[in-house]
């Protein structure tokens, strides 16, 4: 269990986590989405026991991860770039985590190295940069931690392995549920994998949902303008765009049995609007 409360983290002048206030339940999948320097990195890496807060509490299990050797035992964050020394060779790499890791998985291991193509006898130095975030995930996900941050892990990767990448990750947490918290900015590719989606901008917590609420909040208008802005009068709209006589808006909120009717009755249609495009409307210029 997670729970951070009044979370703030600034770095001399600037504020990186802002009053930020999050409950997490164990055993689910989560979507860390925010733009670049809106506090997840800073976030994941106080949960990992990495920085003590400036203000603010956080609590893992009831108790403080910082500088925790029985949470940080039952911890893993891997960054885009694993932190592992260049001279080693992956070998030596995955046989110092496993006398670490308590439920690390050497036969899973060495099959994800067959799954990316790595060589146990390779020198980090010698690796690719999508081969090193291969390795990160490695690492990752055969430690088996209750508790697995994810940042960025993939950068680097081609598509192919990315999608093995997510394969992977779901299937291995079904087999072996923990909570996973996964940072990323490709929201398209990995949104089916999120339980739950955390969306943070500039230090601020703007949205935690399950996913399914989340996308159903999410709807696109489009007609007559004068129809359009009747309709959305009232409501929370995110951005538009007009064409001629024609507006297409987006609209932050649910849609009843009601609203639908009276959308059919003035003409106009709606549609889904995609996680991507719903985050990247909640923190536009505009929203903020």
């Amino acid at each position: 269990m997670i729970a951070v409360h009044d979370l703030t983290v600034t770095y001399g002048g600037t504020t990186a986590l802002d009053g930020l206030t999050l409950n997490l339940a164990p055993g689910k999948i989560y979507g860390l989405l925010g733009r670049n320097g809106s506090g997840k990195t800073s976030l994941l890496s106080v949960l990992a026991g990495y920085r003590r807060p400036h203000r603010g509490t956080v609590r893992v299990n009831g108790a403080d991860p910082y500088e925790n050797p029985d949470l940080m035992r039952d911890t893993v964050f891997v960054r885009d770039t694993p932190d592992v020394p260049d001279g080693d060779r992956i070998g030596t790499v995955l046989d110092f985590h496993a006398g670490l890791r308590q439920r690390w998985d050497t036969a899973y291991a060495d099959r994800l190295l067959d799954v990316f193509g790595l060589d146990r006898r390779t020198r980090v130095s010698a690796l690719s940069r999508g081969q090193r975030s291969a390795l990160g995930v490695v690492l990752g996900l055969a430690c088996r931690a209750p508790l697995t941050l994810l940042d960025e892990v993939y950068l680097g990767m081609d598509a192919a392995a990315r999608t093995a990448f997510y394969r992977e990750l779901l299937d291995d947490y079904l087999a072996h549920p923990r909570t996973i918290v996964l940072s990323t900015h490709l929201i398209q590719e990995v949104a089916d994998l999120f339980e739950e989606v955390v969306i943070i901008d500039r230090g601020r917590l703007v949205v935690h949902e399950d996913t399914s609420t989340f996308r159903a909040r999410g709807v696109a208008v489009t007609g007559p303008a004068e129809a359009v802005a009747s309709f959305t009068a009232g409501r929370t709209v995110l951005g538009g765009q007009s064409l001629g006589g024609v507006r297409q808006v987006t609209v932050f909120g649910a849609l009843d049995d009601g609203d639908e009717r009276r959308a059919a009755a003035a003409g106009l249609g709606l549609a889904p609007v995609g996680i991507q495009d719903l985050f990247v409307h909640l923190t536009s210029e505009a929203a903020r």
